[in-house]
């Protein structure tokens, strides 16, 4: 169908969201506004949907939430008997709409639902998926996005996100799928009275909590050292289990941003919801400054990633998800060593645009490291790696660049609980020796060299960014680049062709298939993707340098070269 004829399908049917009604009425007449609502559908893979919500195929809205869910309930049906799927869903709008609307096509589908009864963060559907030994699970979540935003992703039964394979098999599933007419479904008051859908009980977030609880390296360390904390979950769903973990661990002096403590799905105070960016922290370093706290403590909104500002020198300093995971893994190496609690041959497992700093920090504590691209499913896959060679005690922790953490092995996925135990352990086993963490940060620098490692996104809206995008990126590999701010080019590794270039010759990336283009410099490494969850090409440096100024240097004329291909 053109696009014209999919809007009047969709706006001569009954729809059973009045606000769909209400914005196709709006846009008659509106050539532009109705292609982009209906040139194409929101496209599902290994992160699901995820979608500005409203009225068409690349939009979010209850048809295209049930149409996904009818391929997945058709993929499942087909690959397991009596199958069971766990739902959860964030504080963004319409997300306990669109996981209703999940439920009910599931468990029309002959599929039994367990869902939470309320909010609940990403890690807490991966542990779901696993203990109450489901076949998939689905969280209804656009995680860091803008409020116009939302998502829909799907995990398998280990309890990580979809692979490529199986997301392609449901995506087939799907494309057989009418939007109006191919799905099934029943009122989700009637799965409830029949017992089709059933609300997860509190012996599971009780036990989530207890696994967390298991992480604590040195337990005493937060009891004793009187720790205080802001603590902002930016309206989201961290509210609740972040502050009772706190609570379980003795850290009592925890202040709470009003502003931002309620779910909001309109992120009043925060337009873009994400620890990453200061601006989303200003209310919380506000209060800490009020207050005189240590630290701050910021989750973003389905509390999977977690940010920090810390007090040093009588400021509060943001640091960056790479250097709260080169802490956290120092710390976790370190203690336990001393405390005998190190397991044989121990692993940590980053993605490829992580901060190289791991490497060194690990090299010093014989810790094994494991590269995987970019996404925290590759890190959920080591452990299921581990644990099918009854090995996963190796693994002692987990992360990425975009502030994910994970020391355990009870979830699959990213975990701002599990890393706001962490981090405020190590803040107080720290605060106890008369240090912060920027000292401690400083004697890692001290001890390895500095590493400066930061990202830059270039954003490309609307039907012409998607073609944009692919253009850069097809360009910069037909073209390749020799040399960077000066400096030659040493090797390409090019993550799609699974090849890496060098004058030593060509090497085999034994990695998964992915479009990403990486340049090695003298003391510096450019790698380049296209988001997978939004319309940005994604820019990681990380420069190393004997000191912080010759560094920043290198960084700044790297970042204004590159800028030019993004053009």
């Amino acid at each position: 169908m053109t696009e014209m004829q999919l809007y009047t399908r969709w706006l001569s049917q009954q729809m059973d969201d009045p606000d769909l009604a209400v914005e196709l009425k709006d846009i008659q007449g509106n050539e532009e506004e109705i292609h982009d609502r209906f040139y194409r559908e929101l496209e599902f893979g290994t992160a699901g949907l995820r979608g500005v919500i409203g009225a068409g195929t690349n939009r979010m809205n209850i048809y295209t939430v049930r149409r996904a869910t009818q391929g997945l309930a058709d993929y499942i049906n087909e690959k397991y008997q009596s199958p069971k799927i766990a739902i959860a869903y964030d504080s963004r709008i319409k997300s306990d709409l669109f996981a209703r609307e999940a439920a009910a096509v599931l468990a029309a589908n002959g599929i039994h639902v367990y869902l939470y009864s309320e909010l609940m963060p990403t890690p807490m559907l991966s542990f779901a998926v696993r203990e109450l030994k489901c076949q998939s699970g689905i969280v209804v979540t656009a995680s860091h996005n803008p409020s116009k935003y939302n998502g829909y992703k799907v995990y398998g039964d280990d309890g990580c996100q979809m692979t490529s394979e199986s997301a392609n098999a449901v995506l087939a599933k799907i494309n057989a799928v009418d939007i109006f007419d191919g799905v099934k479904t029943q009122s989700f008051q009637s799965c409830l009275e029949q017992g089709t859908v059933e609300y997860i009980s509190q012996e599971v977030i009780d036990s989530f909590l207890q696994h967390v609880m298991s992480q604590q390296v040195n337990p005493e360390a937060a009891r004793k050292a009187g720790l205080k904390v802001v603590y902002t979950p930016l309206n989201g769903t961290g509210n609740k289990p972040v502050r009772k973990i706190l609570e379980m661990m003795g850290i009592t002096n925890v202040a709470v941003v009003p502003e931002q403590e309620n779910p909001d799905g309109n992120f009043p105070t925060c337009p873009y919801p994400n620890p990453e960016i200061k601006q989303a922290l200003e209310k919380g370093i506000e209060l800490c400054e009020s207050l005189s706290y240590d630290m701050l403590l910021a989750t973003d909104p389905d509390a999977d990633r977690v940010g920090i500002a810390v007090k040093h020198n009588g400021d509060y300093v943001l640091l960056t998800g790479n250097e709260v995971g080169a802490l956290l893994l120092d710390y976790i190496a370190k203690n336990r060593i001393e405390k005998g609690t190190m397991p044989k041959d121990p692993i940590t497992v980053k993605t490829i645009v992580t901060t190289k700093l791991i490497d060194a920090i690990a090299k010093s504590y014989g810790v094994q490291v494991v590269n995987v691209l970019t996404g925290f499913k590759y890190i959920g896959e080591q452990i299921l790696l581990l644990e099918r060679k009854n090995e996963k005690q190796r693994y002692i922790f987990g992360f990425e660049e975009s502030y994910g953490y994970l020391s355990g092995t009870y979830v699959r996925d990213k975990d701002a609980v599990n890393g706001s135990l962490l981090i405020c352990e190590m803040a107080s086993y720290y605060k106890l020796q008369g240090k912060t963490l920027v000292d401690a940060l400083n004697e890692l620098y001290a001890k390895h060299g500095i590493f400066i490692d930061t990202q830059q996104s270039f954003a490309f809206e609307g039907s012409e960014g998607m073609e944009k995008m692919k253009a850069i990126m097809d360009g910069l590999r037909q073209k390749g680049i020799a040399s960077i701010a000066g400096k030659p080019v040493v090797y390409t590794a090019d993550y799609q062709t699974s090849v890496k270039n060098s004058a030593d010759g060509q090497e085999v990336i034994h990695l998964p298939k992915s479009n990403v283009l990486e340049y090695g410099l003298q003391g510096a490494s450019v790698i380049v993707r296209p988001s997978g969850t939004e319309p940005k090409i994604k820019i990681y440096y990380s420069i190393q340098g004997s000191t912080r100024e010759e560094a920043q240097a290198l960084l700044d004329a790297i970042k204004a070269d590159m800028a030019q291909y993004m053009k």
